[in-house]
């Protein structure tokens, strides 16, 4: 049996927070912790190694895309999942994230199914 995969959330807007982790629970994946800045995001990410993070590339203490790269150089992070969010959504915003080492990089504002289809697509078979 495929137990759901364990999602961390990290964004500094308490409604997005809440949003992702509606998203999240209805992607079918497990939330083991939503943080409102970058560090608690590392230290969550540390502390749980979640299969994937979904993460605010704007956020205080370290973003997102510090956020990423710091969990890409470490060893027991290195292999987590990264969905980066952004309201910047140019090619070079994008750009940028994926240069971090993200999985994915959604613009804001997202439609929710589209959310869930990429934790879907980012989560499918990482805990069988």
């Amino acid at each position: 049996m495929e137990l759901p995969a364990r999602v961390l959330v990290a964004d500094d807007e308490p409604d997005i927070r809440l949003l992702v982790t509606l998203a999240v629970r209805k992607a079918g994946c497990t939330v083991v912790d939503s943080v409102g800045d970058g560090l608690a995001a590392l230290a969550a990410a540390r502390a749980e190694i979640p299969d994937l993070l979904v993460l605010d590339v704007s956020m205080p203490g370290a973003t997102g895309l510090e956020v990423c790269a710091a969990l890409r150089a470490e060893p027991a992070t290195a292999g987590c999942r990264v969905l980066l969010l952004s309201a910047g959504a140019s090619p070079a915003d994008i750009a940028r994230g994926l240069s971090a080492g993200a999985d994915a990089y959604l613009p804001k504002p997202f439609p929710v199914a589209g959310l869930v289809a990429q934790i879907r697509a980012l989560t499918s078979g990482v805990r069988a």
